[in-house]
């Protein structure tokens, strides 16, 4: 069986004096989580952070929200801050309900998220 990978796409970015970027968009669930997971553990930020943009996001289910969860964790272990932006109201409301936005930090922006990582 062939895997629907082109239903998410990760990019990669650095701000040149901050944190590394990863832009998620599509749909972030059991078939394609671990494209982001893979991105999250080749992603050198234990120095800068790491925002997740989630701007492009389109879905997400119970399973996008573990690979979130362990780079929540990935990077409380490494010492290094982690922001999420760009996160949609309905998706935000699904945070709000299972309590997770009393774990992660939310920005408005990618730009925001990384002015904030910076101090």
């Amino acid at each position: 069986m062939t895997e629907p990978v082109d239903l998410l796409t990760v990019t990669s970015r650095r701000f040149p004096t901050g944190p590394h970027v990863l832009e998620v968009a599509g749909e972030l669930d059991h078939h394609t989580g671990r494209l982001l997971t893979r991105a999250v553990e080749e992603t050198p930020f234990a120095e800068h952070g790491l925002v997740i943009d989630l701007s492009g996001m389109t879905y997400c289910d119970s399973t996008g929200i573990t690979v979130l969860i362990t780079a929540y964790q990935r990077a409380e272990a490494l010492g290094a801050p982690l922001g999420l932006a760009g996160v949609g109201r309905d998706q935000m409301r699904v945070f709000e309900v299972v309590g997770l936005d009393q774990v992660f930090t939310f920005h408005g922006t990618a730009e925001e998220a990384a002015a904030s990582l910076r101090g």
